[in-house]
């Protein structure tokens, strides 16, 4: 049986989106039907409305988010009807040569369910993530489902399906911060600031907070930066060597995804230190840095998929430390708005008034 919902879709390459009908089929094997409780409004979503993903429109857009499970699929028993769960989108597969030599983080296989959710006339739609969360209903893969405590926030725990994962797990995971290290962010939004958090959360000693947006700076050092640079107004390398004793940052994480920013990390960083791609690049973008630069240099270039995280591993462990009150998800949520206002929640997250527009559902 297929139910109807409301969900919002992207119908073509930068139009605006529109809420619609939609058909989301009763769970197959191996998926689960999840009631979307919340969704963040994040930028990859504005990407695949302009094209800039994929240009398999229509798209049922949202992907970060929390919900209650309504049921599953035979052969599903990580999750059962009535859990609490945040959605993600790398279910691992526990048989690619990643996940076989004990690093699922990496898994090459991941999956998303096998049916297609629609439009009323039976068009199919491409799930953003393959999750679709903008919309009551969803249809996922059991794996993409992760339990979590549910006295936990629906708005603050769903953000950790995205961007907020994505920055934490880039300091933590990715950049292996540790006790005493010294940080700089480069661009400071929902995900930079997140690494700022997840940075102060692994020991870090100096966190140094650089963007163009004096309003963005105040919330980064609200968030856990001890240090701003406003590169706008000085060059960003000077700045954090003077703040690191001449050296540079042991670890600097570029949450941009620009030329010129990753050229900036790179050289803002100590020998030795690390570089941590967590920004996303467009496919045209290039870089040119002398290679004798980067043996010399030494260290990492590491890049960062999702935060290197394995969802059944850290969403509980980063909801304990939310109940606990050391980490701070709530300053995430600008402000709630329902399916009928993702469109201007696009345009105060591309003017950079708002971490996160939540909707509620």
């Amino acid at each position: 049986m297929a139910h109807e919902v409301r969900g919002v879709i992207a119908p073509g390459k930068n139009e605006p989106v529109r809420v619609e009908t939609i058909l989301v089929p009763d769970p197959g094997p191996g998926e689960a039907l999840v009631r979307v409780s919340t969704c963040g409004v994040c930028h990859t979503d504005l990407h695949y409305k302009q094209g800039g993903i994929n240009d398999d429109f229509p798209f049922l857009l949202g992907h970060e988010a929390a919900g209650v499970v309504e049921s599953v699929g035979e052969g599903v028993t990580e999750v059962a009807p009535g859990d609490f769960v945040v959605l993600n989108w790398r279910a691992v597969c526990g048989q690619c040569r990643a996940c076989l030599r004990g690093r699922p983080q990496y898994c090459f296989n991941t999956h998303n369910a096998e049916q297609s959710m629609t439009l009323a006339d039976g068009t199919p739609l491409s799930p953003a993530l393959g999750i679709g969360a903008f919309a009551e209903l969803t249809l996922v893969a059991a794996g993409q489902c992760t339990k979590v405590d549910p006295a936990a926030s629906p708005a603050a725990a769903g953000l950790l399906g995205c961007g907020v994962m994505a920055g934490i797990g880039a300091a933590i995971n990715t950049g292996g911060v540790g006790r005493g290290d010294s940080v700089a962010v480069i661009g400071c939004g929902g995900v930079g600031d997140a690494a700022i958090m997840g940075a102060r959360l692994a020991g870090a000693a100096k966190v140094i907070a650089v963007d163009i947006d004096e309003r963005k700076l105040a919330t980064a050092l609200r968030l856990g930066a001890t240090h701003t640079v406003h590169s706008g107004e000085k060059d960003p390398v000077t700045a954090i060597r003077e703040l690191t004793g001449g050296f540079g940052a042991d670890v600097v994480i570029e949450a941009v995804g620009r030329p010129e920013t990753y050229e900036q990390a790179f050289y803002a960083r100590d020998l030795a230190g690390t570089v941590v791609l967590v920004g996303v690049p467009t496919p045209e973008m290039r870089i040119d840095l002398p290679l004798l630069d980067v043996f010399g240099r030494g260290g990492a270039l590491k890049s960062s998929w999702y935060g290197d995280c394995l969802p059944s591993r850290d969403f509980p462990m980063l909801i304990d430390l939310y109940q606990q009150g050391r980490l701070d998800l709530d300053a995430f949520v600008s402000e709630t708005i329902n399916l009928d206002q993702v469109e201007e929640a696009f345009d105060r997250m591309h003017a950079g008034e708002v971490l996160r527009s939540v909707v509620v559902l």
